[in-house]
């Protein structure tokens, strides 16, 4: 188990949207602990809650969505806990930035494109009592820890610059309060193959420096395993399976998991043959019974078809936990894959 405190506790958390033909429960009843200095990717197909579930973290959900459950409890650097759902709207924006930031998969669209970059470290720091002068020297020390020209994007439009330098940009816009808590929503997307080893070479870096804990959301399985301390896999609104990285990804234990990594390249053969999941996510405003991930699971058995699994510490693990009846079966499975395949 990881030795340090949580710095965010998330408990029960449940999202719902409100569509024509009913709410959608786009995240259900999730609990996690992020603890100091740690990073945890949450992995998963497109849909499944991950951004949702990080949106909620920080209350900038759309109006059709209701937090309908659960808490979000922060401790602050000196002991003291607040829930985060229970914040009114001056302390929210004091939160915001100065304890927890979010760098946005869009860097383009997450920077304003008719003022500088400085305006917007300026605006930032300013809306946190920041004085112009300190912000300055701040944002260009950043701004070179990140690996840029600091003086002359300090100054430039966003337009100037290209993917993987906005990026960028939005990381040390990120550190400039120096918070606990940094949420990533797929840095790496838009970016070619050099620019995302840059950053994550980079994001390595100021973590060490800064110790400040990450959530790293990604659908690239091979960004999540280089950069995170846990994996966390979400499944149609749930969290199915978490525990340390070389756990998960070496003795997954959920047979989604399974299912990710078999659909994954890998570089270390020269051939292989990938396997898709087959079927398609379930329909979450009318989501089937039992285990929401039995009508696409090779390991299905008649009770994963009426009751629901509980994420429950593995018996050989405990800091592993898993919400799968079959986790016993999907282990032993990768165990004679691997006495086959040496």
């Amino acid at each position: 188990m990881n030795s340090s405190k949580p710095v965010l506790s998330v408990r029960n958390l449940s999202v719902s949207y409100q569509a024509q033909r009913g709410w959608v429960r786009a995240v259900s009843k999730v609990s996690f602990d992020l603890h100091e200095g740690e990073t945890l990717a949450f992995i998963g197909e497109s849909g499944c809650g991950k951004s949702t579930l990080n949106l909620a973290l920080i209350r900038t959900l759309p109006k059709s969505a209701v937090i309908d459950s659960g808490e979000v409890l922060y401790t602050r650097r000196d002991g003291s806990t607040i829930n985060i759902l229970s914040l009114n709207k001056a302390a929210m924006r004091r939160w915001l930035w100065s304890e927890c930031a979010m760098v946005f998969q869009g860097a383009l669209n997450s920077l304003n494109p008719v003022i500088r970059i400085a305006d917007t470290f300026y605006e930032t720091a300013n809306a946190h009592g920041m004085s112009k002068a300190e912000c300055k020297k701040r944002s260009l020390e950043l701004l070179e820890k990140v690996r840029l020209d600091a003086p002359r994007v300090f100054n430039s439009y966003p337009h100037e610059l290209s993917g993987g330098m906005r990026q960028r940009v939005l990381l040390a816009l990120s550190l400039l309060l120096r918070p606990q808590i940094v949420i990533m929503d797929e840095p790496t997307t838009a970016v070619d193959i050099l620019t995302q080893r840059s950053i994550l070479e980079v994001l390595k870096q100021l973590r060490a420096e800064y110790k400040f804990s990450v959530i790293f959301i990604s659908h690239d399985l091979a960004v999540a395993a280089e950069i995170a301390d846990t994996i966390a896999t979400m499944y149609a609104g749930e969290l199915v399976e978490i525990g340390p990285v070389d756990e998960v990804f070496y003795r997954p234990r959920h047979a989604y998991t399974l299912a990710l990594l078999d659909a994954a390249p890998r570089l270390s053969t020269a051939r292989e043959d990938l396997s898709s999941i087959r079927g398609k996510p379930p329909d979450l405003i009318q989501p089937p019974s039992g285990c929401k991930f039995h009508e696409r699971c090779s390991f299905v058995r008649d009770h994963c078809k009426t009751k629901l699994p509980l994420l429950v510490p593995a018996e050989d693990d405990p800091r592993h936990k898993v919400a799968c009846f079959e986790s016993a079966r999907v282990l032993a499975t990768q165990r004679k894959g691997m006495v086959a395949s040496s």
